[in-house]
């Protein structure tokens, strides 16, 4: 399998105020497979699909700290120059760049209408 390409989506992530049903639900449409993240303190399920054998994307609890969501996430170079960017054209900048416990880099996202999508730089290997 290939890694993805820079400015190429590259993951999604649903956020919900409760986890166990959208990974029911996307479990039992889909056939995805789940695995709590190490780094999320239990707040983040990594989604597999049939036959992948890596993660595609997450299931993010929110504890209702963030609207429920659905979003594609883009992969960069630099998250925190995407975000200056993103801003030079006219979106917003909702969740600054991130650091996770692993160096994974991540910032959520408006485009000028409104819209919801986020950006990340993987952690280092």
């Amino acid at each position: 399998m290939n890694a993805p390409a820079y400015n190429t989506v590259a993951w999604f992530q649903v956020g919900t105020t409760d986890a166990e049903q959208a990974k029911r639900f996307y479990g039992d449409l889909f056939g995805w497979r789940y695995a709590l993240d190490p780094n999320s303190e239990g707040k983040y399920h990594l989604v597999s699909y049939p036959g992948a054998d890596t993660p595609s994307g997450g299931i993010f609890d929110t504890g209702g700290e963030f609207p429920d969501h659905a979003i594609f996430m883009v992969m960069v170079q630099d998250v925190a120059a995407v975000c200056a960017q993103v801003e030079q054209l006219g979106g917003k900048v909702l969740v600054p760049p991130t650091t996770s416990k692993d160096g994974l880099v991540f910032a959520d996202l408006h485009d000028p209408a409104g819209n919801h999508f986020g950006v990340f730089t993987p952690p280092p290997a």
